[in-house]
Order: structure tokens, then C-alpha cells, then sequence
């Protein structure tokens, strides 16, 4: 079928060619878009290009739709009108095609605003049929990997991309206006640091040496303040070699930032305050419907205690317990759904129970506090109670949205715990933090007091849209295996010129 297709659509590029016409323009001057076009007074002239979208005959009148960025609108061919050359263009396209158009604005009988051509150029040929107009592109794979049809024939996923950029351009904004500067951090790093993941590996040929691609800038934007840029923020992508599902990806969009002289408590306020503005930026309300949940921010986000959280939900208290063996053998007792044998150490082991347990629980916007001292090992003890840390996160609907904390600026105490994470794994758990030096000595130089914060784009993204997996979040997301050879689409089987020669 789809062999037919492209035979039938290169015999119409031979005619054009053969007639002197250039199937692939180099450019085409626009007076409008195609929604500026749509919005004329009757009698108005209008140059247009775009994308042929459906063709409809009536007589000697044929319809069109055309669509650019902006969107939809309708134009016209009356066949009388036209140039030979013009008629001989119209016989030869086919739905999916790029042509630019010039003509007169008017109103059909029903109102809808059309603009008639009187010239037409050819802009580029499409050798493909596109996916069926009413049945848009339906398969997952196809979505995912042809992301380009999705957007073409698919409702909403355009204004879902909108508004993600709309979303990004609001919170550099937001920080731009609260003095904060934008850097760019090294991907390629010589150690795996800044949070519990398993890196990507590579290797630098002309250096010899092996590299990671970063899970985190962390490390690398508070040498920047060390280095007298006291608020500093990057807006890039991360890596983590672990399992994907409908809230991770391995490649995933973060926003960091860190301020001098702020406490966790100091991110706590401005957090709130730059998601309530980004919601009523981008959507003009603080509530978020997802799933058929209301998600309301602009109620009072409550705090939460891991720890008593954890005790209230599982009957484990997780600061009871020295050393792993106890505190597995304590929710095995009371929590036996739990796979302990999963965990290879006890922030690991944790992190599992309150995952399994807790989280799912939490679903309107809250603040969880004061995470165990373990749990992080860049990130600043309690004063009052070093056994916990100055730390926070953002949950939302099971979702960790935002992770942040008063940050570790003491040397040693942060090479004893980078040892310490060293020492984790080398006895199997490959999701701790490697050894820094380079840090630690950045470090030893002097760090004024600050605070961090973590925010994930896609997931803020997907409660904002309304979908349900982060994928489609993002344009072109990593996919198991190599694409299909063919098209999984349906094709429509419509062409300009099938209609117009009926």
C-alpha cells in the first residue's frame, strides 16, 4: 500500500519537473499567518503558506484546508481563475503537501472565513500519505517516535508543547526577576554526583578518560557560588540509568538553582511562590485537574514528617535502627509486601519503604521535611537534631515534583560522608554518590551558607497537561529498539487531485 502511494506521488513530482515547476522551493515571503489571514475583513489580501491539510470539491469550487504554526484556515480554488500553470499545480497535489498561496479574504454562506487563490506555488512535494484525518495517529510507537504526525493530526498535543515552553519561559522569568543569573554546567563529568542514580557511562577517546553523563550540576553550580555568583540557576537535562515508567526517564529535564545565604526554609517560600506563578501564568488558575483529581496550589501546603510519617503509616520507626540488619528485619515483620532484598543499604532500603507505602498517599501539594541524615549526603544536618536533615520535598499527586535542602558547606563533614557513600558502593549499591575531591577542595576554599533546589520539568509539565506518562511530555522520547521500517500510520488514501477530478 504504501509503495502504491509514493509510485502515484512521484509520478506528480515528475510532472511538475517536467513543466518547469520546482517542487522544493528555497523560500516563500508571508504577508500572515494562516490565523492572522482568517481574522480579515472581506476583501482583504492575504499571502499565506502552509501545509494542505483535506481538499473538498464542489463543482468547479474546490475547498482546502491549510495549516501553518498559528493553526487552520480554509482557502479556495475557483479553476476559471486560475493560471494554467496554477491549474497544472492544483492537478498535481496531494494531501500533506507544502504550497504557498496568495489570493482575496471572504465568507462562505455559513461564515467561515476563506481566502480565495489567485496565484499558488508549489513549496515542497510529500511522498507520504499522511495518517487518516479522523482517526489522527492512534498507535503508541508511532506517537512516540513519529512525534511529528502527533502534532500534525492528533488534537491538543500542539497546545500540550505550547504550553511546556510557556512554562519554561515563565520560570526563567520568575528567577531572571529575583536576581538570579542563568549558567551552563558540564553533562560530561569525571565523577557521578549530586544524587542516588546509576549513571550513563562514555569514554573521551582524546583524553583517555572515562566519563559520566551527569545526574545531577549540583556539585558544579556551588563552585559557581563559592565563586561569588551567589544565586545562579540551570534549566538543562539530566541522565539516570535506571528504569523508565510512566513518571521517569532517563532523560529527563531538571531546574536548579542556589542562593547564598538561604536556608531550606527560604526555598520553601520561593517555590511556592514560583509554582502558583507559573499556574496562573500559563493556565490562569491554581487548580490542576489530573486524572480526575483537583490538585489545588493555592491551598495550604502542609508539612509532613518523614519520619513519624513513615512510623503513623508502616508502625517502623527508621531511627530506631543502627544498622541495616535490624531495620530490614523490622519491616519485614510489619511491612512483609516490602522486597527488602532490593535495598542494598539503608538509605536504599528507606527510600523502598516509604515509596511503597507512604507516598502513594499524598496527593494534594504538600511539603515533606526533615528526611533522615543518610538520605542525602550533600545536604545540611539539623542543628536541634542531627540525626535528621534541613530538607524538603514537593509532593504532588505520589509525584516528587521538588527536592531541596540547606546545603552541606562543611569539608570535612562532607568528605566523611562522600567516604561513606564510597564505601556503599563498593559493597554493591551502585546508585551512591562517587567520591569528589575536586569539590571537596572547591569546598575547603570556602562556601558561604546556601540552599538548593531540584525541580522536575516533565513532571510539573504532565499534572499541568493532564497526561499520563512523562512521554508525552517531550518531543521525541528514547524508545526500545530500532524504528519499525514502515509507518505504523493509516494512511487517508486522499489526494488534492483525487478530489478535484471527480
Amino acid at each position: 500500500m504504501a509503495s502504491q502511494f509514493l509510485r502515484h506521488r512521484r509520478e506528480k513530482l515528475e510532472n511538475l519537473r517536467e513543466a518547469g515547476i520546482l517542487a522544493y522551493a528555497e523560500r516563500y515571503e508571508t504577508s500572515h499567518t494562516v490565523a492572522e489571514a482568517m481574522k480579515l475583513e472581506d476583501g482583504s489580501k492575504a499571502r499565506i503558506a502552509g501545509r494542505l491539510m483535506a481538499v473538498r470539491k464542489f463543482g468547479k469550487l474546490s475547498f482546502a484546508q491549510l495549516r501553518d504554526r498559528s493553526g487552520k484556515g480554509q482557502i479556495s480554488f475557483k479553476k476559471l481563475e486560475l493560471s494554467d500553470q496554477a491549474k497544472l499545480i492544483q492537478s498535481n497535489l496531494d494531501v500533506g503537501d507544502f504550497i504557498g498561496v496568495e489570493g482575496t479574504m471572504w465568507s462562505t454562506q455559513k461564515g467561515e472565513k476563506t481566502l480565495n487563490i489567485e496565484s499558488i506555488e508549489f513549496l515542497s512535494k510529500s511522498m507520504m500519505p499522511l495518517p487518516d484525518k479522523f482517526l489522527g495517529l492512534k498507535d503508541q510507537e508511532a506517537i512516540y517516535r513519529q512525534r511529528y504526525l502527533d502534532i500534525l493530526m492528533n488534537d491538543g498535543v500542539q497546545e500540550r508543547f505550547v504550553m511546556r515552553s510557556l512554562v519554561i519561559r515563565t520560570i526563567r522569568r520568575f528567577l531572571d526577576d529575583h536576581d538570579f543569573m542563568e549558567v551552563e554546567t558540564p553533562i560530561l563529568q569525571a565523577a557521578s554526583s549530586g544524587a542516588a542514580a546509576r549513571p550513563f557511562e562514555t569514554e573521551h577517546h582524546a583524553l583517555k578518560e572515562k566519563l559520566y553523563m551527569r545526574i545531577s550540576p549540583e556539585t558544579y553550580l556551588k563552585r559557581l557560588v563559592a565563586g561569588g555568583l551567589e544565586r545562579v540557576y540551570e534549566i538543562g537535562k539530566n541522565f539516570r540509568n535506571e528504569g523508565t515508567d510512566r513518571s521517569h526517564l532517563q532523560e529527563f529535564t531538571m531546574l536548579e538553582w542556589y542562593a547564598g545565604y538561604w536556608d531550606y526554609r527560604d526555598n520553601m517560600r520561593f517555590i511556592q511562590q514560583l509554582i502558583r506563578n507559573v499556574l496562573m501564568e500559563a493556565t490562569g488558575s491554581m487548580v490542576v485537574e489530573y486524572e480526575g483529581q483537583k490538585l489545588d496550589f493555592g491551598a495550604e501546603w502542609p508539612e509532613i514528617d518523614y519520619r513519624q510519617a513513615v512510623l503513623d503509616d508502616t508502625g517502623v520507626d527508621i531511627m530506631a535502627h543502627e544498622d541495616y540488619e535490624s531495620l530490614a528485619a523490622d519491616i519485614k515483620a510489619k511491612c512483609p509486601e516490602i522486597p527488602v532484598g532490593k535495598a542494598k543499604s539503608i538509605p536504599a532500603l528507606i527510600d523502598l519503604l516509604y515509596k511503597l507505602t507512604l507516598r502513594p498517599k499524598l496527593i494534594q501539594p504538600c511539603f515533606l521535611v526533615h528526611h533522615p541524615t543518610e538520605m542525602v549526603p550533600l545536604a545540611r544536618r539539623n542543628t536541634e537534631d542531627p540525626r535528621v536533615l534541613d530538607m524538603f520535598q514537593v509532593v504532588v499527586n505520589t509525584w516528587e515534583i521538588v527536592k531541596a535542602y540547606s546545603e552541606l558547606v562543611d569539608p570535612v563533614d562532607q568528605r566523611e560522608r562522600m567516604e561513606g557513600q564510597q564505601d556503599l558502593r563498593d559493597q554493591g549499591d551502585d546508585e551512591t554518590m562517587m567520591m569528589e575531591n575536586d569539590f571537596i577542595e572547591c569546598m575547603e576554599y570556602g562556601m558561604p551558607p546556601m540552599s538548593g533546589l531540584g525541580l522536575g520539568i516533565d513532571r510539573l509539565v504532565a499534572l499541568m497537561t493532564g497526561v499520563d506518562s512523562l512521554r508525552d511530555t517531550v518531543f521525541f522520547p528514547n524508545m526500545r529498539g530500532k524504528a519499525p521500517a514502515q509507518s505504523n500510520s493509516a494512511p487517508t488514501g486522499e489526494s488534492a487531485s483525487d478530489d478535484a477530478d471527480e
